[in-house]
């Protein structure tokens, strides 16, 4: 959101704005009594998949699918498929423009009964742009977009424990290389690398007389140096995010399946402070930044920053799934409040999923969104090896 209002200002007063705002830190299209993280790349946190978008954003601790590569890749040593992978479309802010839209496309191979890899490929479409100069004079016409690209490996370590590592690659062209000679400014391309960590845990349970799983997870995602579009002395964080939460799944009889979830989200960039009277991004390194965000604002605002997701799941003879969900976030962090229902209908190894925004103000930009998924699971035939025999020990 961030860099589309960018994107908006360039188009309205020319393509020196983006320099003054990186030259002075500035947030832009931030009051005083908003104190939204700003970052680059935020579509790194939009969520791709309309199952996890069906759950209000839930997805570190769900059982695991093809997406889990985004929400917590250590989940894909658990999943029960030999390989797969998941498609997802996002037609995004329908309500202010009709041609954004973001495409998600993940999947997995098993290796062995520890091990599996993955990945993704997420790609933004900012629509098209006419840039101007400063006396409204055309400058060219773009197409903004943007692109990630995946690569995992989730291994167990036990019965009920895994890891894995992601490997990301960023790239951003918001401008292309368009130049203003009146400022002497040249955009470039932004490019960026980033890692995530996860860690997954599941456990059988029994809640009374109704058998089930118990599920934690964690995911720091998008640790990664700071993106620059052209000038190498100002450098703005990518969103940095540390993801905690729990699932439990109860199979209440042969034919339905209840999973209730919860996610907590906090942003490990530093929080803007007042500087000259403006509201400003503190130059810090990656590190400093990552550390520094739980202690660099007062405890409420550190609160307010947290943000809560939760979500349930029901299935029907694993053919048909109905989901809900709600999502919060402070509003002087953004604001973003909504519920989210979706359904789901599964034949063989085929899976077809939709999600709907319900927002919960008016003309909330995200109002409208859907979310289209098709997910494929192949059983194949089971990898055993020596290693594999014998079960990790607890």
């Amino acid at each position: 959101m961030f860099l589309r209002r960018i994107l908006i200002a360039l188009l309205i007063g020319g393509f020196s704005l983006l320099s003054k705002a990186q030259n002075s830190g500035s947030v832009l299209g931030q009051d005083r009594t908003r104190r939204v993280i700003p970052v680059a790349v935020p579509f790194l946190s939009i969520t791709p998949d309309s199952r996890s978008g069906a759950m209000g954003d839930v997805g570190v601790a769900i059982l695991p699918d093809a997406n889990a590569t985004h929400w917590n890749p250590a989940k894909l040593a658990f999943i029960e498929g030999q390989s797969g992978f998941s498609l997802s479309y996002n037609p995004w802010l329908v309500r202010l423009v009709n041609d954004m839209w973001l495409s998600y496309l993940a999947g997995y191979k098993r290796l062995s009964k520890l091990e599996t890899i993955g990945g993704s490929i997420r790609y933004m479409n900012l629509g098209s742009m006419q840039f101007t100069d400063l006396l409204g004079n055309p400058l060219q016409e773009f197409n903004p977009r943007e692109i990630a690209i995946d690569v995992t490996y989730a291994r167990k370590l036990s019965s009920t424990l895994s890891i894995a590592p992601a490997f990301r690659f960023i790239h951003s062209n918001l401008a292309g290389n368009i130049s203003n000679a009146g400022t002497n400014i040249n955009a470039q391309p932004g490019n960026t690398v980033a890692v995530d960590l996860g860690i997954f845990y599941q456990k059988p349970a029994n809640f009374g007389l109704i058998p089930g799983t118990v599920a934690f997870g964690c995911n720091i995602s998008n640790v990664g140096l700071k993106l620059t579009y052209n000038d190498p002395q100002s450098r703005d964080f990518i969103p940095t995010n540390l993801r905690l939460g729990t699932a439990i799944t109860g199979e209440l009889d042969e034919y339905n399946k209840l999973t209730f979830a919860l996610d907590l989200n906090k942003l490990l960039v530093p929080s803007p402070v007042m500087q000259n009277g403006r509201l400003s991004m503190p130059n810090r390194t990656l590190v400093s930044g990552i550390f520094g965000s739980f202690s660099d604002a007062p405890l409420r605002e550190e609160l307010q920053e947290i943000m809560i997701a939760t979500g349930v799941e029901y299935w029907y003879n694993d053919i048909f799934a109905l989901r809900g969900g709600y999502f919060h976030e402070a509003e002087i962090k953004g604001g973003r409040q909504f519920a989210t229902v979706g359904a789901g209908i599964k034949v063989r190894s085929f899976n077809i999923n939709f999600a709907y925004l319900i927002p919960m103000r008016q003309n909330m930009p995200l109002a409208d969104t859907l979310r289209f998924s098709l997910l494929f699971n192949f059983s194949g035939k089971q990898i055993e090896t020596g290693d594999d025999e014998a079960t990790p020990a607890e």
